[in-house]
This record gives C-alpha cells, structure tokens and sequence, in this order.
C-alpha cells in the first residue's frame, strides 16, 4: 500500500466559501480575466488615519494615489520583466498588470494634507483628519 502526501492548500478550501459569498478579496474574478489587487491595513489615532498597502515589486511612480468623497483608491500597474532570450520558466505565479484597489477610509480626512511614503515594498499613507472628525473634550462645570 502506498500513500501520497498532498501539500495542504487553504485555498483550496476557501474557493467553497468563495462561491457561496463572493469572491476572496485578494484575488477578484471577473469574467475572462484577473484582478491583481494587494492587502492592506487602516488604522487610525485621534490625530489621523494610516493606510499601509503591500506593493512588492512596485516602484513609487507605478502607483498613484486619490482620495474622493471618504473613499481611498491606490491603482497603478506592474509591468512584466522581459524574457531574455533561451529562457523557459518552469512556473510563472507572480501575476502582471494594473491593478486598484478602492477602500472607504473610517473617519473625514484632510486630503490636502495627505503625506505617501514607499519602503521595502510597503506604501504608508497618513491622511490627517479633518477638524470636525478629531475629539472633542467638553469640560463639565461644577455649580
């Protein structure tokens, strides 16, 4: 009797969910073709929100970078290397093209004020908040 090890793929498992609740969202089907999109964090303190988005391979003017009505966007394009000549890939996984992504941020931002910074493959975005978006301490008087 012999037996077979199969490397065990989660995503494998999660194409089940994929159907019943849409599509997993770092990698969006439509039909005919492929979305490259990426992950990314939000965060916020009193002062302002900071999105960072994981862009490997990508250089800073290959993204660009908006923000409109409350919703952040981060689309651009990941050009393909050249093949040299004689060259024949055993497996290619690491996916080309243009790609954005589109998240709404969680309080009003002063887009104005927006700074963007690009290291190691990780875009930093801090949005300050806007005035009316900060907290507020209210002093209690004592009669």
């Amino acid at each position: 009797m012999t037996h077979t090890i199969v490397r065990w793929n989660p995503f494998v498992e999660l194409s089940a969910f994929n159907r019943a609740f849409g599509d997993w969202p770092y990698h969006s089907r439509h039909i005919g073709e492929t979305e490259l999109t990426f992950p990314v964090d939000i965060s916020q303190t009193s002062d302002s929100v900071v999105v960072k988005a994981s862009l490997s391979g990508l250089k800073a003017e290959d993204v660009n970078i908006s923000v409109e009505e409350g919703v952040l966007t981060i689309k651009g394009e990941k050009k393909s290397e050249e093949m040299s000549e004689g060259e024949n890939y055993y497996r290619r996984e690491i996916r080309y093209g243009a790609f954005s992504r589109s998240v709404a941020l969680p309080s009003e931002v002063d887009h104005e004020k927006a700074v963007a910074a690009f290291t190691d493959g990780v875009l930093t975005i801090t949005l300050p908040k806007a005035e009316e978006a900060k907290p507020r301490t209210i002093q209690i008087s004592v009669n």
